[in-house]
């Protein structure tokens, strides 16, 4: 028998993705520092699914001359996806954070949205709620 434990994504700045997390509602769990690995490792979760459904975020410190790593391609990762209670507040809560509503709720179930590392992120309505605007004729933007 197999169980899910996490999904793992590399990222720089490990506080601005926990903040990016939290706009719905996933948060941080548990935390590992490794003095010797020179990484941290930071679970996060949606509440309820602590031990069942996390992410994994990987820090991988900065060498000692202090150049940090730079990640690319967070498309080709795939996505996360999140059930939400209501759509359209949580994209309006990612927008009111400075972040990009890639593909708009406009049908009132799905929206995609980016992690600060580039992650596709796709939100999803629990259950379906009516379009409305400005989300049923906002056009994409970039990629998702």
């Amino acid at each position: 028998m197999s169980k899910f434990l996490h999904t793992m994504i590399r990222v720089t700045d490990p506080e601005a993705t926990i903040a990016f997390f939290e706009l719905f509602g996933v948060k941080e769990v548990r935390r590992f520092d490794s003095e010797q690995g020179r990484f941290t490792l930071i679970f996060l979760a949606a509440e309820g699914q602590e031990g069942v459904a996390e992410v994994e975020l990987t820090y991988n410190w900065p060498p000692e001359d202090g150049e940090a790593e730079v990640y690319t391609g967070g498309r080709n990762f795939g996505h996360l996806a999140y059930q939400v209670e209501n759509i359209y507040e949580t994209c309006q809560r990612v927008l009111d954070a400075g972040h990009t509503v890639h593909r708009p709720p406009r049908d009132g179930h799905m929206a995609f949205i980016k992690s600060p590392e580039g992650i596709s992120v796709e939100l999803l309505q629990n259950g379906r709620l009516p379009p409305q605007e400005p989300w049923a004729s906002m056009p994409n933007t970039g990629t998702w």
